[in-house]
């Protein structure tokens, strides 16, 4: 239930009643209705009459938007607690430093923005000052989503508070020396300070829906107490155009995310230029907001206004504002007194009267300064409007200036975001403007000053009191001390090694059935966070239904169809699975809360994403970007894999390059494993380096890309290779020689290394038998279970020696006094296995399914790429043939004997 003592901005009403008997009369005859024929025939009605009055011509907001006003009128606004004064000279403070950092940048060609954080300087310190809960108290603390461009004005105001010094601020973009500071918010650079990455843009306000969406999960599994935790997302007006953006309204109004606030920095300006040039866009995304179910409170005038709008007794100053186009607001904030006298006010006899009565200096001040996320009291109503409100998420829609307080080169100028310092006269104008104690001599050699008042003032005192008494420092990332996971019972990964015998298994269902394994373990199964967008029944998921459940916070409200089978559809309040529906950045979204739950929540939590691998990299690559920055570990799992083992689909759903993507990914480990003990071997270890004990030197903060196949194949027995193990793990072993496999070659045959990838093992190893039993050849078999990490390696080798270290790469260690030439082969594009041929000692060569995939069987899609077992043994032929170990006519002999 909605508090009654709550802000109800949609009970409110900004302009003043002329006949309030009239009103109570329209008021009591809606009563009326409702009480004598109900709540529905008085909703039939409303529509009607505005219909009614819309077709009259009558000037009416839509359904779905109110008037070009504040939310909530300056007679109901609360007082703010604390000391405005004291505020308004550590928020002065925090603007100069800002812009101090960035011209100071600026030398060294590095960039950065100024004008953004001019602008949404009160959002923030409003927010630091009363409502953003840290971290050093009970709970998880808020999660802030900063607004990228903004984040100078976020380490101006932590040098103010002593966390970062002036050397810091002067190395803002420059971290080579290893004491700068990143562009943007990026935990990977600044691990101590920024949590949630947010640029690219529209990834912060799609990840800040699921981050609450996810802080509900945890409390409805009985995880962990989240229910102080607010989740705030600052975006600007221009990155909603982004379709992340706005991707998930519905599904934060739909679970009632009343843990959610977006703060939207409306300065009506993108890079460019006006973001709705000749349309409102405020008014715009409320229409969508409220569409989608959220609460909107608009801030959009300051207190300068509330004059204009007691003479606005016609509704006629209401009506300007709902015509006048964005661009022309931003055209007024650069013009004289006279000219909005003109412009904004000419038009209508009733303005004109109104105008008479305002001065010059009034119409400057309205319409150059005066919004309403420039005053702290504005700012301040709407924030507590949001927290305050229940059952919805808020958004609140705050107008400003960008380049606000920069001066008039500055503030609404198109190119502002460009602009990238101020003069020195610039920087003492706005000194001036702030009434800071910065003297003429502090400028030293044209050099603008930094400035604080001192590490014991009354600013920075105030500043940390208010921090202490909301739980510490903002933003910051804390990851607590914990005891890592248990490793689950060996029993659940060691069932694969003695293979399926006759009965064929694809290593996607390997995969599920050790999951299924492992989310029953006891220490801990409850960990894991399986997640799939809306595709669980192709990968054999529907058997973890009924014991897992899906995670909905409505629980079941209905008897689902297929409630007397086995494998029922069931959706629970405390299920386990996170079933999105059809989107992957939903799912990476949710992938990405759970992933860092262990930095976020102080509880590791143990995530894995299963797709469709195409429309994993392809579609979300730079999700998972964000993912390596944010450090969040898990398992990628990209299923029906490869290029050719999807019968049918065709071109669109053909993957053959997401490992291409993948390694170029740092924090990723890219495996494409053939077998189902390799599975178990590869997730095993990933539990034990992000979960468990990792070794020394290890980065924890990785995740790992496993490629699963959907082609049923007899899972082989591990073989009992010394090595065995690492060799999985590092990327390459030897499965087979040609003698292992029964098979008897000539003496002195010559001989050849296979090394194959996921599902084309099997084609390796029928060429293994073709070239022994028809072409006189050996042939050993490799199994590549990571070309990219082969390759890290190796890089790492070389990194090594430019030291002066010796290192050889295990790849070339692998394959020492191998015989004969290297042939790899793979279901992807010939880049992946290339990634390592440089470190290969031996003669190199490389098949691959290069090019755009097609719909046919699953055996002429092999042969049109070239990959299949007959052409393996060809290029095999053609290798030897070019050292001179078999005749040049068996090449020819043997791509006619295949029909190649």
């Amino acid at each position: 239930m909605t508090d009654p003592n709550a802000i109800q901005p949609s009970e409110l009403d900004q302009l003043p009643d002329r006949d309030p008997e009239e009103t109570a009369e329209w008021q009591a005859s809606l009563d009326a209705v409702t009480k004598a024929a109900g709540p529905h025939r008085a909703a039939y009605l409303m529509r009607r009459t505005l219909e009614r009055a819309e077709g009259a011509g009558i000037a009416l907001p839509k359904l779905l938007e109110t008037d070009y006003v504040n939310s909530i009128p300056t007679s109901a606004e609360p007082s703010v607690p604390g000391d405005e004064a004291m505020e308004q000279r550590i928020t002065a403070w925090n603007r100069w430093n800002a812009a101090a950092m960035v011209t100071r940048g600026s030398k060294y060609g590095v960039g950065g923005h100024i004008a953004t954080f001019a602008s949404a300087a009160w959002l923030y310190e409003t927010g630091f000052n009363h409502f953003f809960k840290g971290k050093e108290a009970d709970g998880s603390g808020d999660q802030l989503y900063i607004q990228g461009h903004a984040s100078p004005g976020i380490y101006a105001r932590a040098f103010l508070d002593g966390r970062l010094s002036e050397e810091q601020l002067d190395n803002f973009r420059r971290e080579a020396g290893g004491n700068g500071l990143p562009s943007y918010p990026h935990p990977r650079r600044l691990p101590w300070l920024w949590e949630f990455p947010t640029v690219s843009m529209g990834l912060g306000p799609l990840s800040a829906i699921y981050q609450a969406r996810f802080n509900r999960y945890l409390a409805n599994r009985g995880i962990k107490d989240t229910a102080g935790s607010h989740v705030w997302a600052f975006l600007g007006d221009g990155e909603m155009d982004e379709p992340e953006s706005t991707a998930a309204l519905a599904l934060a109004a739909r679970e009632e995310l009343d843990n959610l606030t977006f703060v939207i920095n409306c300065n009506l300006q993108r890079l460019d230029g006006p973001v709705r040039a000749n349309f409102k866009i405020v008014q715009e995304l409320e229409a969508q907001f409220r569409g989608a179910g959220w609460n909107v409170v608009k801030t959009l005038w300051g207190t300068a206004w509330d004059e204009l709008f007691q003479l606005d007794t016609t509704g006629a100053l209401v009506r300007r504002l709902r015509q006048v186009p964005d661009a022309q607001i931003q055209t007024y904030q650069t013009r004289d007194a006279a000219y909005i006298r003109q412009d904004f006010f000419g038009g209508d006899p009733a303005l004109v009267e109104m105008a008479k009565l305002l001065s010059d200096d009034k119409i400057l001040e309205c319409f150059h300064l005066s919004r309403g996320g420039h005053e702290a009291r504005k700012v301040f109503a709407a924030y507590k409007a949001a927290v305050e409100h229940k059952g919805a998420p808020t958004v609140i829609l705050a107008q400003t200036v960008k380049g606000h307080t920069l001066g008039e080169g500055f503030a609404s100028k198109n190119a502002n975001h460009q602009m990238k310092k101020l003069s020195v006269d610039e920087f003492k104008n706005m000194r001036d403007l702030l009434e800071l104690p910065i003297k003429d001599s502090d400028f030293v050699d044209g050099v603008v000053p930094y400035g604080h008042p001192g590490a014991d003032s009354p600013e920075v005192r105030y500043l940390q009191e208010r921090r202490a008494a909301l739980g510490g420092p903002a933003p910051a990332r804390r990851v607590h001390p914990v005891a890592p996971l248990p490793a689950p019972a060996e029993k659940a990964f060691a069932s694969f090694d003695k293979g399926s015998g006759s009965q064929n298994v694809a290593t996607t269902m390997a995969f599920v059935r050790l999951v299924k394994d492992l989310v029953r373990d006891k220490e801990t199964g409850k960990r894991w966070v399986p997640i799939v967008p809306d595709e669980a029944r192709t990968f054999g998921m529907e058997s973890l239904f009924p014991s897992l459940g899906i995670y909905s916070p409505k629980g079941q409200t209905y008897e689902p169809v297929d409630r007397d089978q086995l494998m029922y559809y069931k959706e629970a309040k405390n299920g386990q699975i996170l079933n999105e529906g059809i989107t992957e950045a939903g799912s990476m979204a949710d992938f990405i809360a759970a992933s860092t739950s262990y930095a976020t929540h102080g509880e590791a939590m143990i995530p894995f994403y299963i797709f469709y691998s195409m429309f994993g990299w392809q579609r979300t690559a730079d999700q998972m970007w964000q993912l390596g920055d944010q450090l969040g570990r898990g398992f990628l799992v990209g299923a029906t894999a490869g290029r050719t083992t999807l019968t049918g689909e065709g071109l669109q759903h053909a993957d053959g390059h997401s490992p291409v993507i993948a390694a170029t990914n740092p924090a990723a480990l890219s495996y494409d494993p053939a077998f189902a003990y390799e599975v178990a071997t590869i997730v095993k270890d990933g539990l034990r380096r992000m979960y468990g004990e990792a070794a020394p030197g290890e980065d924890q903060d990785v995740f790992y890309y496993l490629t699963v196949y959907n082609e049923p194949m007899p899972q082989p027995a591990k073989p009992s290779v010394d090595g065995i193990d690492e060799g999985i793990v590092k990327g390459l072993y030897r499965f087979n020689t040609a003698e292992s496999a029964g098979i008897t070659p000539p003496a002195n045959a010559p001989r050849i290394q296979l090394l194959g990838s996921g599902t084309a093992i099997h084609w390796a190893l029928k060429a293994q038998q073709l070239l022994a039993e028809e072409w006189g050849v050996a042939a050993d078999v490799w199994s590549a279970t990571s070309w990219s990490e082969l390759r890290r390696d190796a890089l790492e080798a070389d990194e090594a020696l430019l030291r002066g270290e010796e290192r050889v790469p295990f790849v070339r260690q692998a394959l020492q006094g191998a015989e004969g030439p290297v042939l790899a082969v793979s279901d992807y594009m010939r880049q992946v296995p290339d990634q390592i041929a440089q470190w290969v000692e031996q003669d190199w060569s490389s098949l691959g399914a290069d090019g755009f995939g097609l719909s046919d069987t699953r055996e002429a899609a092999r042969r049109h790429f070239g990959v299949d077992a007959e052409s393996i043994v060809v290029a095999a032929l053609a290798q030897l043939a070019k050292r001179g170990e078999v005749k040049a006519t068996a090449v020819k002999e043997a791509r006619e004997q295949y029909g190649l």
